[in-house]
């Protein structure tokens, strides 16, 4: 498995596999082929099919940036590797191809070039929670000291920089108003709920604040501010706001929560290594429900528990997310997926608290649970994959379409 550096990465929003996958992409076409006059950019599958209201035009036109750009909408398309696939073609001053290049985004803002082996930049030398649990009980050490183990002391500086970015968010989707981008017209509804919560007293408003932080963010992602994927864009507001409530009602001090971002960064891997996190390959359980098995995770070790303890909370977040569509209204990052951020958040608090009401024991562990999830994920017709063509994306349409 690669570093968790290449999972939680710090970017804008609103999509790792829409937005910053493909701006990275392009930086690395232009890059390639600085002679060009202009780019033409053919767009596949789940890319062509959500890319307008996921901003990736304008992301990849900032990469690629200052020569023109030329777009070619393909959502009835699908390149081999990946449902989110470009083509990009190199033009001269005549506007015939000097070279092309296929790129895939495979999610959380990676990049795959078509043809070329990835790099071989393998940090972890167990690929399975069963293998690590093992390592763990023989060796006495925690899943946070595994991870420090195989990434070196220079990690938790970055951690601390990731949970730096995830709390600016917070504050700034608490202080920030108004309409969110796109046709929607959806209002902001973090400083809302969080005016609201100072007016009511004890556990009503010890257990609101937490949505409200999950909304923040999400809030944020939706307008394309910064936020730190976890592990996507889409998915951002569920760790971020677990940990703050976490640290809210319990005696935390950072340094335990960087323990906690690792331990959730080693559950992330985990899936990405195994299933998916693309919400295009495996549909939302890949995105909120991955990120609900990584709050769950941290917020049970954060409250003292054991490492089967904490694979139980993991396995039981992604478990009760199995199924879970990818049907963004319109292709925006905002309806379903701002409040699934704040259910998922509230999920992976009660999965910790049932972990910890055990002793950790259970009959489903959670590599089984992966396997089914990238299964079942693929297994999802493509309408469900973020294409906006199934479930609420119908629904909404603008303007409406009838569900037959």
């Amino acid at each position: 498995m690669q570093s968790i550096r290449e999972l939680y990465r710090i970017g804008h929003g609103p999509s790792s596999s829409h937005t910053m996958g493909p701006r990275r992409a392009a930086g690395l076409v232009r890059a390639r082929f600085p002679q060009a006059a202009g780019f033409r950019v053919t767009l596949y599958g789940s890319l062509a099919a959500t890319g307008r209201g996921h901003m990736t035009d304008r992301a990849i036109q900032d990469g690629l940036a200052p020569v023109p750009v030329e777009f070619i909408w393909q959502a009835d398309r699908e390149l081999p590797l990946h449902p989110n696939g470009m083509l990009f073609e190199a033009l001269d001053d005549a506007g015939k191809i000097l070279d092309s290049l296929r790129v895939y985004s495979p999610g959380g803002g990676a990049i795959q070039i078509e043809g070329e082996a990835p790099p071989s930049d393998a940090v972890y030398d167990l690929n399975t929670m069963n293998d690590i649990l093992k390592y763990c009980v023989q060796s006495g050490k925690t899943l946070w000291e595994y991870v420090e183990e195989r990434e070196g002391s220079s990690i938790w500086e970055y951690l601390a920089q990731i949970y730096q970015v995830m709390q600016a968010a917070i504050e700034r989707g608490l202080q920030a108003e108004g309409v969110l981008p796109g046709e929607l017209g959806l209002s902001r509804r973090a400083w809302t709920f969080y005016r609201k919560l100072q007016l009511h007293g004890g556990e009503f408003r010890s257990e609101g604040y937490m949505p409200a932080y999950a909304l923040a963010v999400s809030e944020e992602n939706a307008s394309a501010h910064e936020i730190v994927t976890a592990p996507t864009c889409g998915s951002s507001g569920v760790l971020p706001a677990v940990l703050r409530h976490v640290r809210d009602t319990v005696e935390t001090s950072e340094i335990h929560i960087l323990r906690a971002l690792a331990t959730a960064g080693l559950i992330g891997n985990l899936i990405k290594h195994n299933a998916s996190i693309s919400g295009a390959e495996v549909g939302c359980q890949g995105e909120v429900g991955a990120a609900c098995a990584m709050a769950a995770a941290a917020a049970t070790q954060l409250m003292g528990g054991s490492v089967r303890q904490i694979e139980y909370a993991a396995e039981m977040g992604l478990e009760h997310h199995l199924g879970l569509t990818c049907d963004p209204v319109s292709g925006l990052v905002q309806i379903p997926c701002i409040e699934r951020n704040v259910f998922g958040a509230t999920r992976a608090l009660d999965c910790a608290n049932f972990a910890l009401y055990s002793d950790g024991s259970h009959r489903v562990s959670f590599d089984e649970v992966v396997r089914v999830m990238g299964v079942t994920g693929r297994d999802l017709p493509s309408m469900y994959r973020e294409t906006s063509e199934g479930g609420l994306a119908i629904l909404y349409r603008f303007p409406p379409k009838p569900v037959s």
